[in-house]
């Protein structure tokens, strides 16, 4: 009679004792990578400023960087432009709060982008990153 219980006493902790395991094996693989990780870049770390050296790299970063910055910007003024037009045959006022909240997470969006390079410039110099010093991220 009391095998009744016993079966569904032990399915729930089996199940338990292999999420565990489960959900142990991600930490364990990210710890392994961030120690191999430490050890292995160390000598890449080492070398002398090896982006600056490089021929055109540091020019190909700054014009990604700027066409980037561009790109999001004619996105701003595109998402701007299509929330106000659709915002003026919106009904609800439910609607254009929501028209008004992707407005200004855009805005959010790209006030961040343009503040990310000049800020990484200022920044990365003042701790003698090794990009910072060759690389120069403003947008304009």
């Amino acid at each position: 009679m009391s095998q009744d219980t016993t079966p569904s006493e032990t399915t729930p902790n089996r199940a338990e004792s292999q999420s565990t395991a489960a959900s142990r094996l991600p930490k364990q693989a990210g710890l392994v990578i961030v120690f191999l990780s430490l050890f292995a870049v160390e000598p890449a770390a080492a070398q002398t400023n090896a982006v600056c050296s490089a021929d055109n790299l540091p020019g190909m970063i700054e014009g990604f960087f700027q066409l980037t910055t561009a790109l999001g910007i004619v996105g701003l003024a595109v998402v701007w432009q299509a929330d106000s037009l659709i915002e003026m045959f919106t009904i609800t006022p439910d609607q254009k709060k929501g028209l008004k909240r992707h407005k200004r997470s855009a805005m959010k969006s790209a006030v961040v982008l343009v503040a990310l390079g000049p800020l990484y410039t200022v920044a990365g110099s003042m701790m003698n990153l090794p990009l910072a010093q060759c690389v120069d991220l403003a947008p304009w």
